[in-house]
């Protein structure tokens, strides 16, 4: 048999793949919205921009994090003091975590091995074994902690109390506060540059974002917001995202029904684009051309197109819609 025989076989085989390939569906964009009220996840076709089901979930579902290389979705729920753990394939739960009571945001090691959550009522960061479900810790923070962030290195957990106005720093290897940043009036949610340099912190009654930098845990500035036609006591900053490249930041200024484009460089806000009412979690896809929003008191989701900072449509997704995760 010549060498040219011998070649045949191998190029049948990879034009099949190629044809394969060909057929094989694009990866879906999918989102996934939290409905405290209805105890479920509304499911969007980010491409066809229109809802294609639900997930029944545990009771007042709320924040939400991919976990498992994005196979899997914890879902923390107040009411159940409960993360459930859902499958995305299958689109079923398959396990519950305790989270203790009134669990209001979490975050988890880069490992996905532990898990930290604000337990509101009792002033604590709980620090939970994933694979167990067993709590190992209590960190007592100021009253009313919401917030919680794991640095990407995993050595450090950020944490806010709203009531005391404060960032908490925490040692994740002694589980001790080794610093506590003052920041603008009930704190409430973070982000982090893409370098890891600067943690942006909302604040929800000082309409504004606090900009810490992370050597140091110092305050380096302070971002204001204002909104024409709106009252100071109705820009209320909760929902924050950043972009993959760290140039621009997305604030959701809640009560104010609109949504903050921020320039991460200058740190001035470059476009408001009006949403639903009370603009509160936000959510980008992977190209960074669509910014969703979910509006807590107007039971739906803007899609903002990015580029021309401009809403292209608003979709029912559920009653008092909380967090957007964004699969793909």
């Amino acid at each position: 048999m010549t060498a040219r025989s011998h070649r045949r076989p191998l190029l049948s085989l990879a034009a099949l793949l190629v044809a394969v390939a060909a057929a094989l569906p694009a990866q879906a964009q999918t989102a996934f919205i939290s409905s405290e009220k209805d105890h479920k996840l509304t499911v969007l076709d980010l491409k066809t921009q229109a809802v294609t089901g639900t997930i029944a979930t545990c009771k007042r579902p709320r924040h939400m994090v991919l976990t498992d290389g994005g196979r899997q979705l914890l879902v923390a729920c107040g009411d159940s003091g409960q993360a459930d753990l859902i499958d995305l394939a299958t689109r079923k739960s398959v396990k519950k975590i305790g989270l203790g009571d009134d669990p209001e945001i979490f975050d988890l090691t880069p490992d996905g091995k532990t898990l930290y959550v604000s337990n509101e009522e009792d002033g604590v960061v709980g620090v939970i074994d994933v694979a167990s479900g067993k709590r190992s810790a209590e960190i007592k923070v100021g009253e009313e902690p919401e917030g919680v962030l794991v640095s990407r290195d995993g050595r450090t957990v950020y944490v806010t109390s709203e009531v005391a106005s404060l960032v908490h720093v925490i040692d994740a290897a002694s589980g001790k506060v080794t610093k506590n940043i003052k920041v603008g009036k009930r704190p409430r949610r973070f982000a982090l540059t893409p370098d890891g340099s600067q943690l942006w912190v909302t604040n929800e009654l000082g309409a504004s974002v606090t900009v810490i930098g992370t050597k140091d845990h110092e305050v380096v500035d302070t971002i204001r917001f204002e909104v024409k036609g709106a009252r100071a006591a109705d820009i209320t900053p909760v929902g924050i995202a950043m972009s993959a490249d760290g140039k621009r930041a997305f604030v959701g200024l809640g009560k104010a029904n609109h949504v903050a484009f921020v320039d991460v460089g200058s740190r001035k806000v470059t476009d408001l684009v009006l949403a639903g009412k009370r603009a509160w979690g936000l959510g980008l896809n992977k190209a960074q051309d669509r910014l969703l929003v979910a509006n807590g008191l107007s039971d739906d989701l803007t899609i903002i197109d990015v580029g021309a900072a401009k809403a292209l449509k608003t979709v029912p997704v559920g009653r008092v819609p909380h967090s957007v995760v964004v699969v793909e």
